[in-house]
């Protein structure tokens, strides 16, 4: 999806402090999905939720939308490396990422709401605003991508803005 300068801009100027922050940072060395880490698939989901968003011109908290998407599975451990604690992890880690965040962030009511609430259908918390909802289904559509990317020549997303 392409955006025009002026919103690249605003995305990165949202983004680019939380990937300066060394918590943040560390999702890098967690994997998510495939050969993704947590932190390229969360820039990916709030990089394609926004773009989402300006294409279909939702009125929506765009700082709040993006904010959210990058701290969406901001869980920091290997959910692929069994642990009983962690035995549940599609069930618990929106919880998990909702205290890491706000431990680190002052977050809004949005923000936690896009948190909490990504994993729906899983978890029963229906998303309650636009936010919430576009971040919950362009997570559905990145988390697929990424498992796709084992498929050989198959490429969702290669360049993400501010990505490595």
């Amino acid at each position: 999806m392409r955006l025009k300068p002026e919103e690249l801009a605003f995305f990165i100027e949202c983004v680019k402090p939380m990937l300066e922050y060394e918590p943040v940072k560390q999702m890098g060395d967690f994997v998510q999905h495939g050969n993704t880490s947590c932190l390229r698939h969360s820039l990916a989901v709030a990089f394609y939720s926004y773009c989402l968003c300006r294409k279909l011109r939702i009125k929506c908290d765009e700082v709040s939308m993006i904010r959210g998407a990058m701290l969406h599975d901001f869980f920091l451990y290997d959910w692929h490396i069994p642990d009983p604690s962690r035995r549940w992890h599609g069930f618990s880690h929106p919880k998990t990422a909702l205290a890491n965040a706000e431990k680190h962030f002052s977050l809004c009511d949005k923000e936690r709401e896009v948190i909490v609430r990504h994993m729906w259908p899983l978890t029963l918390r229906i998303p309650r605003c636009r936010e919430a909802l576009l971040v919950c289904l362009v997570d559905k559509v990145c988390s697929a991508a990424e498992v796709l990317e084992f498929c050989p020549g198959y490429r969702f997303y290669t360049s993400l803005p501010v990505a490595d």
